[in-house]
């Protein structure tokens, strides 16, 4: 197994060329493909990072993203692959019982297999806990019924950790249940045609009297949202670690862009404004940098702090880097609008950031409640 020591100097350049071919393409691809970049990035991060989750290094949902920032410079869109499958794998491990860990967890360490995280419905967003897709137990099987919606690597993954309703209305009714590619009953909608983010699939996961095993639920019946809120800490360090790459790369792009392109006989380096531009943009990159791992800290030592921590973290960088990447187009000019140019796709992609795994109006939302708390 390689150190993490030698896995943090290994250069982009030693990636597979199609693997940064179709992410940075930013079109969309087909499941093929997109399963073929999968793979790719199992071989390139497998060993190295997911394996060692399984030995014991405890990564919650985070990943050593730290470590993987040379990629996400690169291509942020991989960030889907490595945020969902985090985000299960220790769902599945800390809540899970020992058949369940050994079954389901090996092969998403090693991306053998992939997982998707299904709380998002149609008709229930921000508000998770109003969710409808209901789970009725019967004898040692659950029926589920209903949908979820915006799944990322819907139809594609093998393993779906489901949040769905097996009690009362609200939050203590709910309950996480792992389904597995090929269950009779579950289906997927047509893949979403998205802004960004077009190197992964995008749909709605659908269940229709599917008979899944008791033995597949995770925890306890009730404990399905607190399952979910907590796999969604992590979470949230994923998304802002991975605007701190594409923020990063628009950073370099800009730089190198500002010294190469000449206006009324000078190069655009020699503007002070620019420079001055450039200069914000890159003390809001390390500000972004720090407050990411500050929480991380916080959420790996288990501090009462850690959810208003990882929600300010998530606030703070997704809209700062993606400033970082809409200033870094402006500053090209009409080439930044050309897909010939990295610095358009970042733009796409990030942005939503400021959405996924809770909106940016939710992060404010638990923050203010943690200083009414206090």
């Amino acid at each position: 197994m390689k150190s993490k020591k030698n896995f943090r100097k290994w250069p982009l350049t030693l990636l597979p060329g199609r693997w940064l071919q179709i992410w940075q393409s930013g079109t969309r691809r087909s499941c093929s493909q997109w399963t073929q970049c999968a793979k790719l990035l199992s071989s390139a991060l497998g060993e190295s990072t997911y394996e060692q989750m399984w030995v014991g290094l405890d990564c919650h949902g985070s990943i050593h993203l730290s470590s993987l920032r040379p990629w996400l410079q690169a291509a942020p869109a991989p960030q889907p692959i490595l945020a969902c499958q985090s985000m299960c794998v220790w769902m599945i491990d800390t809540f899970g019982n020992e058949e369940q860990r050994h079954k389901f967890c090996p092969p998403l360490c090693t991306m053998e297999k992939f997982a998707s995280y299904c709380l998002t419905e149609p008709g229930s967003g921000s508000d998770a806990a109003s969710l409808l897709t209901s789970a009725k137990r019967q004898g040692d099987h659950y029926i589920l019924n209903g949908s979820k919606a915006f799944i990322s690597g819907g139809g594609e993954s093998d393993i779906y950790v489901v949040m769905c309703r097996t009690g009362v209305p609200g939050p203590k009714g709910i309950s996480c249940i792992v389904v597995e590619k090929g269950t009779p009953g579950l289906s997927f909608g047509k893949k979403e045609k998205k802004v960004g983010w077009n190197s992964q699939p995008t749909c709605a996961v659908i269940f229709e009297d599917c008979t899944v095993p008791v033995a597949n639920r995770i925890g306890n019946e009730g404990q399905g949202f607190i399952i979910a809120m907590k796999g969604l800490n992590g979470g949230r360090i994923n998304v802002a670690s991975c605007s701190l790459g594409a923020a990063h790369a628009s950073v370099v792009l800009t730089r190198d862009y500002l010294s190469v392109r000449k206006q009324f006989g000078e190069p655009l380096a020699s503007n002070q404004y620019l420079r001055f531009k450039l200069a914000d943009m890159a003390t809001r990159l390390v500000a972004s940098r720090l407050i990411i791992r500050n929480a991380a800290v916080a959420l790996q030592e288990e501090r009462e702090d850690a959810v208003a921590l990882c929600s300010m973290a998530k606030l703070f960088a997704t809209d700062e880097c993606f400033a970082i990447c809409n200033q870094a187009l402006q500053m090209h000019g009409g080439y930044g609008y050309l897909k010939d140019y990295a610095v358009q796709q970042y733009v796409r992609d990030s942005r939503v950031h400021q959405i996924l795994e809770g909106s940016n109006e939710v992060m404010r939302m638990l923050i203010s409640r943690s200083l009414f708390q206090e």
